[in-house]
């Protein structure tokens, strides 16, 4: 049984796990104040073209999301989300337990417009009656395989500034995002258009760990207290630290989603030649074919991958990740099973 249920069901990356075994017993401070952290900062900074930017190693996706929401925010003051954002559909209410609302917008490609945004504040302008949109949240790439161009970005990142929101990215899947074969971003760019945002190691190559990068340190200059009050402080953040130089000094990261996305588009010019539709149309290392019931329930039998939306009665959604990890004989083999199955 081999899996296209995620990409994060390997551990990480040789060359990281090299690199913690080699540096295992060299001593250095706790708290993200180790020489591994240091440098590791800096080389993202290059990488963002932003040499002031803050920088705060968290362990999680969900706690990255968190601790940057809910620090942000006021008492009153609301998230507005797509509804496929992992905020709204996958992190157990994490968010409106801490007494944000997510007000969510429904979207056929995950992606927000500035016409959503307008549409909410319109809908919430009756103060102090009713909670005040404050932050914008996106995923990139999003929770169904879609991605943000540069042209997106600034529209958002304009209407936001316009209206007094705070621009919020979720990186978990950011890699795959900037290398789409259809892909204009930079990691510059993000930096100079989202008011925060992390970069996600824990869905390419690494074993844990999530890069919240704030461009403007004074939006929040406590962040780190809060980091600290919310159990995001790791004693040992080297284990971060070195796993995001490992990551990004020579390019590795950005390799790695390269791999990943190619995996999928190889899956996905298959299922094309099978004539079969796609619920989204993706570039990056998530994908989702639209077949058969007994189509899905024989390739079941030797792969595992989520079943995602009942299109009709005979036909349903499936998502295929892959990963940095993932081996081109079992895209060949998956293929090959399709094709003989779909004949």
């Amino acid at each position: 049984m081999y899996s296209f249920k995620n990409d994060y069901s390997e551990g990480a990356h040789p060359h990281i796990i090299d690199q913690l075994v080699r540096t295992n017993l060299i001593q250095q401070n706790g708290y993200s104040g180790d020489d591994y952290c240091i440098e590791a900062k800096e080389i993202l900074r290059r990488e963002l073209d932003n040499p002031g930017a803050a920088i705060y190693f968290v362990s999680g996706g969900t706690q990255a999301n968190l601790i940057s929401i809910a620090s942000l925010l006021r008492t009153h003051e609301a998230v507005i989300s797509a509804t496929t954002g992992h905020i709204f559909a996958n992190e157990t209410g994490a968010i409106e337990s801490t007494g944000h609302k997510v007000i969510a917008v429904d979207k056929s490609d995950g992606k927000l417009e500035p016409a959503d945004i307008e549409r909410v504040l319109s809908a919430h302008s009756l103060a102090p009656h009713m909670v005040k949109p404050r932050l914008v949240y996106i995923s990139n790439s999003t929770e169904i395989g879609t991605h943000y161009t540069k042209t997106e970005l600034q529209q958002l990142s304009v209407c936001c500034r316009k209206n007094s929101l705070l621009l919020y990215m979720d990186g978990a899947r950011l890699g795959h995002a900037l290398t789409a074969a259809e892909n204009d971003l930079t990691l510059a760019d993000i930096s100079r258009l989202a008011d925060i945002f992390y970069i996600g190691a824990t869905k390419n190559g690494g074993l844990l760990g999530e890069a919240i990068v704030l461009p403007d340190p004074t939006l929040h200059p406590d962040f780190d207290f809060v980091i600290k009050q919310k159990g995001g402080l790791l004693s040992k953040g080297r284990l971060l630290g070195i796993q995001f130089r490992e990551l990004f000094r020579d390019g590795l990261y950005f390799r790695l989603a390269q791999h990943a996305n190619a995996m999928a588009m190889k899956i996905a010019h298959a299922v094309k030649e099978c004539k079969y539709d796609m619920l989204t149309v993706s570039f990056t290392n998530q994908i989702f074919p639209i077949l058969p019931l007994h189509v899905i329930e024989e390739l079941s039998t030797k792969y595992d991958f989520y079943v995602w939306k009942q299109i009709d009665e005979s036909q349903s959604a499936v998502r295929l990740i892959t990963s940095w990890a993932t081996e081109e004989y079992y895209v060949d083999e998956f293929i090959k099973d399709l094709k003989r199955i779909s004949s």
